[in-house]
């Protein structure tokens, strides 16, 4: 089948019918785009644009993506006759299937379990299903999935320990979404609260600060991307007159770090906040799922004075499409919903619209994995990113990996197109992998040995030295030439 569609194209492509992509889609070419220019081309060498000493480093932009879009092109009179366009167009996702299954092969930088099978629900995909409103209130619209969100949020709700009467929640579309529900919630219960946040929390933390105009402070960090609950506790100090809306993390994008929620809480008490002049948001878009799972770990619960507390759907559950659980306690949703009598329902989410496949892929994972199932999962991710770890120090590496997280942090490697191939998630002089319950042992072993054959390149003759990462991740943690 896919011989034929083939042969068919390459003869429209002499007839001059239509424009067919090459046979490998080049995901890695360099490609001259009309925005500032973010790298350099040498002789056919990617070199990142890297400032020398101690002066702030340039972002290393990707390619504008305008130069090499698939273009829509209007149906020629006979097209329905000859199927030209039928066949251009399989050939066209054929090759398109062909580059993601090879881009998955060398995913380690991002979040994402790559490790599912929803092929039981391919039957559910010829129906528009939107679970606009509220979903604990029946709209108009009878193309939904309510009974699939409700019972994944009442799982989600059991595991923070909140009653199915005093919580409410919904399937956002992605991690952000819950983020800005979470402060817009935290906002409308305190107006003039101020919003406060680690540097490195999630970047739309501080979107949502600047969407919804609320003044912030920014919190230092410890080596370990950890709040730094003394500084936290001096800026809140400085504005005892205002409430406060506290972020926090459980894993923060980069180090995987997990915020001390217990002592943002006593940190509080101690600066004269009582409960009803705080809201804390919990932002667990990675971890959120893992920690319940590890013995040790301190537990997120609503039975603390948090208000609400978000995860994503697409990274550790697994989702094939952005998606997220957004829990926060009933008595505070009251401030933000409004009734709607053009959907018979009630309006009280960030967006009107939302994806109603959503909620029925993570219903069936939570189903067939449970409890259990993620127990087992995190002990692997853990198990691996531990050795992984200890295999990059071996081989000289500076690295590290916090306590309860799986994302592993390492010296940012020289080639930007190494980085682009194991699409890595880099910042300043370092790089991370999280480790996934799609990656393996082998994966991970792969990477390192290509990793180290390529140093061996990079530091030849002098031409680089290893990056210093002493200052973003501390110095018993670096290994460069003044740290070994």
């Amino acid at each position: 089948m896919v011989g034929s569609v083939d042969v068919l194209v390459d003869d429209l492509s002499i007839n001059r019918a239509v424009d067919v992509l090459p046979d490998e889609f080049d995901v890695s070419a360099i490609i001259k785009d009309p925005v500032p220019p973010v790298v350099a081309e040498t002789n056919g060498k990617v070199e990142a644009q890297f400032n020398a000493g101690n002066e702030k480093r340039e972002i290393v932009l990707g390619r504008n993506i305008h130069t090499s879009c698939l273009e829509v092109t209007e149906p020629e009179d006979d097209d329905d006759i000859t199927g030209d366009r039928d066949a251009h167009m399989a050939s066209v996702l054929a090759r398109y299937r062909k580059s993601l299954t090879e881009r998955t092969k060398y995913h380690l930088g991002y979040p994402y379990n790559l490790d599912f099978d929803y092929g039981a629900l391919s039957q559910l995909q010829h129906f528009s299903i939107n679970n606009l409103g509220d979903p604990f209130i029946e709209s108009n619209y009878g193309v939904h999935s309510r009974q699939f969100e409700v019972g994944v949020l009442d799982w989600f709700a059991r595991l923070w320990e909140l009653e199915k009467n005093e919580y409410w929640g919904y399937i956002t579309n992605c991690g952000t979404e819950g983020n800005l529900h979470g402060i817009l919630v935290g906002r409308e219960v305190l107006p003039d609260g101020i919003l406060y946040a680690s540097r490195e929390s999630h970047y739309s933390i501080f979107k949502a600060a600047r969407m919804y105009r609320m003044e912030c402070e920014k919190i230092e960090t410890l080596n370990s991307g950890e709040i730094d609950c003394d500084d936290f506790k001096a800026k809140l100090l400085c504005h005892q007159d205002k409430p406060a809306i506290i972020n926090v993390n459980i894993g923060t994008t980069v180090k995987g770090a997990v915020d001390d929620l217990d002592l943002v809480i006593q940190k509080l008490e101690e600066a004269g906040f009582s409960h009803d002049r705080f809201y804390i948001h919990v932002d667990g878009a990675l971890f959120g799922l893992m920690m319940p799972f590890v013995k040790r770990a301190p537990k997120v619960t609503f039975k603390k004075p948090i208000g609400s507390v978000s995860v994503s759907g697409h990274k550790f559950v697994g989702c094939p499409m952005p998606c997220g659980v957004q829990i926060t306690r009933l008595e505070h949703i009251n401030a933000l919903s409004r009734n709607v009598e053009y959907l018979a329902s009630r309006d009280a989410t960030i967006m009107g619209s939302r994806n109603g496949h959503a909620p029925i892929f993570l219903w069936y994972t939570l189903n067939r994995k449970g409890y259990k199932g993620f127990q087992k999962e995190v002990q692997k991710c853990l198990r691996n990113a531990f050795y992984f770890k200890d295999r990059l120090i071996d081989a000289g590496i500076g690295a590290m990996l916090n306590e309860l997280s799986s994302t592993v942090v390492f010296e940012r490697p020289h080639d930007e197109e190494f980085i682009r191939k194991w699409q890595l998630a880099c910042k300043g002089n370092i790089a991370h992998v999280v480790v996934m319950p799609n990656v393996t042992i082998q994966k991970l072993d792969e990477f390192l040995n290509e990793l180290v054959q390529k140093r061996v390149t990079w530091f030849e003759e002098g031409k680089y030295q290893p990056y210093c990462i002493a200052s973003d991740v501390g110095e018993n943690s670096c290994l460069c030439a003044l740290h070994k």
